[in-house]
């Protein structure tokens, strides 16, 4: 830690460092125009950064440069128990790989902390209308998850500086929002501002306190988790001004959608953004959350508001201690992250949007940008009259209605709202439908509580929305089995079923298999879509159903009022209630310890978790960039879910084959994501996803969707799997060209470490998500994109081709991609090399994140 700056902060005990002094030293007065998201990097800098190279880090910040790398150092990694799971499986197999090399195995630990909580692994096998349903899905959850919370305890009990939340206690976004984030750390005698990684693309949810919180791959977390700086160039940093106010009955779900629509056509992509202005400074903490939590839906990386009143009040909401939030209100004053002292920062783009323009929305039905009035569903054709046929589903027929996802279950408004809905809705004797599996997941124990004091919970358990979790469920894609008689009709009848959420994520096969597609929309709406039962229905005007009179009801007429709402939050949502919760929960989560091997005992038979192989065989081999065939040919907006899914694995699929073949019974695959601790399972979800187009797969003339490859020179369409098999059998190089925008979605490691050990060493793209990008990096894959004007198409590209890549691997070098035709001609394409940092080139030319660090600490062990 720097010494320059140091001095103590007004009002406390403790220190802190004034990175306005350190920048108006500089260049006078230029603090003031710094945009937030500069001003805590330049706090960070000053605090954390080598003395030799801060003053021309700071110039970056000051003069708006991107032509040097900087260091940023966040304080914590916080990680849910998928991607953090599998980053501890990686440092316990890199502890393997130390020991094999001599090197001490229990000098392997994560030097920032860590906090991993378990809320990705539950399925919602039984629906809210089960009275026992949070209490028998745990059960299962712990019955198929075993091997994997074996390993998690012992990760616990084996690593220094990992703190774990169990199973059945919340969302990481939700927690860290709630209890984790202080907003202003108190450490070694100095505040300074909360920052963290963590290893899912939501982590932006916190950005609502102030608090700079990226997404992150897995890989980078690792990197980030063992100490290292994560080098950074200035982003975008893009000023939002939010005007006035929204109507009447419009939730914040509304608005985010409506935002992520608006910044998605304002190509905000790998931007930070800052909302600002009256509108922003009326909104509560929790609006701010769900506006915060779908950055990645509008393709930002981070989402930040300033810290002002709002913050305050939610601070005490959640029942931080009162030392706490007077210490945020200091710091933040004197260090100008208060809303007053930012009046004069300067953007280099801002953009305005109108709070009031918001209408009562929907986001589908296949991506969360595309937003949807739910008054323009007749307009578009999937609203529109239906037959009531007893005992039959209608075509749209709403198979899954989830309330869930910390998206929302943060936000107290949106969860009253919710209950007062299923109040009135009872009051007037309407019920779901009997195809609808309903369910409540909310992302904090406290909600609970806060149903509970209103009278609110009972009114939602009889429409079917009892608790079934505290845990992600259906926006994860665990949205559970259906009724068999339910799944056979769709089958049956090849019904267009749909699932309405009120998750950030909607992409085509990602919610369940047999709901074709997925709306998002708010919590009310979704129980409300449960009643309808179908999204062939005029949601603003069709009866919902009638009244013992028999006098139809409305949406609007079971809908609360914003005042009634207000006064339910203001009454029942009680600081208690989040200190009952979260007090004994953080108690246990750092009770670890106890005498342990350093080294895991790998368990033979799992299909969960098993000892990675990054230091060994083909991976530790050289990467020759020549005669590479194509793995697939694909279009724009790949994402995770396509390169590698999380949701429910199928008897036929590959994974489900192996998983049989292993001894596991169907009703316990569980999901893609949760067995991504065992590379011989995940590599099989590779290209897995039904939804995929593989141009390469032309079948009579058509290519045909499906997880598909052709296998080259043979010309044979196959399974992507046995393409992959026989490729590796004849260690045969391989590259993937696509179109914009790859990789989006989850910050998914495997979607990176699946075509790898596929054999893929790079990927030609017209470009690449950020996050998936460094995944890419961190797994020893080369990104190159393409020029502008330049993509497969005008290529020609059809998969019969060989490729090599030939120049020197600088930071964004031009790089020439050279075509091997099957007719013998060769044409060179300039792309441009996507190591954009010094760092990115030298993780890559070690083979990856891992193999660079066990390189680094057995050199530094043996010098010493």
């Amino acid at each position: 830690m720097n010494t320059a700056h140091r001095k103590p902060l007004p009002g406390t005990s403790l220190d802190w460092f004034d990175a306005r002094a350190a920048v108006d030293a500089i260049k006078p007065g230029a603090y003031a125009g710094l945009p937030y998201t500069s001003r805590v990097h330049a706090e960070n800098l000053v605090r954390r950064c080598d003395p030799a190279l801060l003053t021309d880090a700071l110039v970056q910040l000051i003069e708006r440069r991107r032509d040097l790398d900087f260091p940023w150092f966040p304080a914590r990694v916080v990680c849910h128990d998928i991607l953090g799971q599998t980053a501890l499986v990686d440092l316990a197999g890199l502890r393997d790989a130390i020991a094999d090399k001599g090197g001490d195995p229990a000098l392997i630990n994560p030097v920032v902390p860590t906090q991993l909580i378990v809320d990705h692994s539950l399925a919602v096998e039984y629906g809210g209308y089960d009275k026992n349903a949070f209490a028998k899905n745990r059960a299962v959850e712990d019955r198929r998850n075993e091997d994997r919370f074996h390993f998690i305890d012992w990760t616990k009990k084996a690593f220094k500086n990992v703190d774990v939340i169990p199973p059945g206690n919340g969302i990481m976004h939700q927690i860290n929002l709630e209890r984790m984030s202080p907003v202003v750390h108190a450490q070694d005698g100095v505040a300074f501002p909360d920052t963290l990684v963590g290893t899912d693309s939501h982590t932006p949810h916190v950005d609502a306190l102030g608090v700079i919180a990226i997404g992150v791959g897995g890989l980078e977390a690792e990197s980030v988790m063992l100490g290292r700086a994560s080098w950074m160039r200035l982003p975008d940093i893009i000023g939002v001004e939010l005007t006035g106010r929204p109507q009447p009955g419009i939730t914040a779900t509304d608005v985010v959608l409506a935002l992520t629509e608006f910044l998605r056509k304002e190509k905000v992509v790998g931007a930070y953004v800052e909302f600002y202005g009256e509108g922003a400074s009326a909104l509560t903490l929790g609006d701010r959350a769900t506006i915060s939590n779908m950055t990645p839906e509008f393709g930002a990386t981070a989402a930040m508001f300033y810290i002002d009143g709002q913050t305050i009040d939610y601070l005490r909401l959640t029942g931080r201690e009162d030392a706490q939030v007077k210490l945020v209100e200091t710091y933040a004053k004197a260090a100008g992250l208060w809303a007053d002292d930012l009046a004069a920062a300067q953007y280099e783009r801002t953009l305005s949007f109108d709070l009031s323009s918001v209408v009562r929305n929907m986001a589908g039905p296949s991506n969360p940008h595309k937003r949807l009035p739910t008054s323009a569903l007749a307009e578009r054709g999937i609203a529109g009259a239906w037959e009531d046929v007893p005992g039959q589903m209608p075509d749209g027929a709403v198979i899954i209605a989830a309330i869930t996802s910390c998206t929302n279950t943060s936000n107290p408004r949106n969860v009253i709202a919710a209950g007062l809905i299923a109040r009135n809705a009872n009051a007037r004797g309407l019920t779901r439908r009997p195809w609808v599996k309903s369910s409540l997941a909310p992302g904090s124990k406290a909600v609970q509580l806060y149903l509970e004091e209103a009278g609110l919970l009972p009114e939602l358990e009889k429409l079917g929305f009892g608790i079934v979790a505290f845990a992600c469920t259906t926006c994860n894609g665990m949205s559970g089995a259906l009724d068999p008689a339910i799944q056979q009709e769709i089958i049956d009848r090849d019904l267009y079923a749909t699932a309405v959420l009120s998750g950030n994520r909607n992409f085509d096969g990602r919610i369940h298999p047999y709901a074709k597609q997925a709306f998002l929309a708010s919590p009310p709406l979704v129980v409300a879509y449960a009643i309808a039962g179908t999204v062939r229905f005029d949601i603003e005007k069709d009866a919902l159903g009638h009244d013992a009179d028999g006098k139809p009801v409305t949406l609007k007429d079971i809908w609360p009022s914003d005042a009634e709402i207000d006064a339910i939050v203001a009454s029942s949502v009680k600081p208690e209630h989040f200190r009952k919760v979260y007090e004994p929960m953080f108690r246990f989560a750092a009770s670890g310890g106890g005498k342990i091997s350093p080294l895991y005992d790998w368990r033979a038979q799992s299909t969960y978790i098993r000892r990675p192989p990054y230091w060994e065989g083909a991976l530790a081999g050289e990467r020759t960039l020549t005669g590479m065939r194509p793995l697939a040919v694909l279009g724009d907006n790949i994402t995770t879910d396509h390169l590698s899914p999380s949701n429910a694995i199928l008897l036929d699929s590959a994974a489900g084959e192996y998983l049989a073949r292993m001894g596991l019974p169907e009703e316990d695959f569980n999901s893609y994501a949760t067995h991504r601790g065992d590379h011989l399972t995940a590599q099989r979800a590779t290209f897995a996803n039904p939804k995929l187009v593989n141009e390469m797969a032309v079948v009579d003339g058509q290519v045909k969707q499906g997880s598909l490859a052709r296998l080259e020179p043979d010309g044979t369409v196959m399974r992507m799997w046995e393409t992959i098999e026989t490729y590796m059998e004849r260690k045969q190089p391989l590259i993937i060209v696509a179109g914009a925008d790859y990789g989006q979605g989850s910050s998914r490691d495997w979607a990176a470490k699946g075509v790898r050990l596929a054999g893929v060493e790079a990927i030609a793209a017209e470009g690449f998500e950020r996050i998936h990008r460094t995944n890419l990096i961190g797994m020893g894959v080369l990104p190159l994109e393409f020029k502008p004007g330049t993509n497969r198409k005008t290529l020609a590209i059809d998969g019969t081709e060989t490729f090599d890549v030939i120049g020197t691997r600088t930071p964004r070098a031009d790089l020439t991609l050279v075509i091997h035709r099957r007719d013998g001609e060769r044409v060179e394409v300039p792309v441009t090399c996507r190591l954009d940092t010094a760092e990115e080139v030298s993780i890559y030319e070690a083979g990856g994140v891992l193999q660079r660090f066990a390189q680094d600490f057995l050199e530094s062990s043996q010098a010493a």
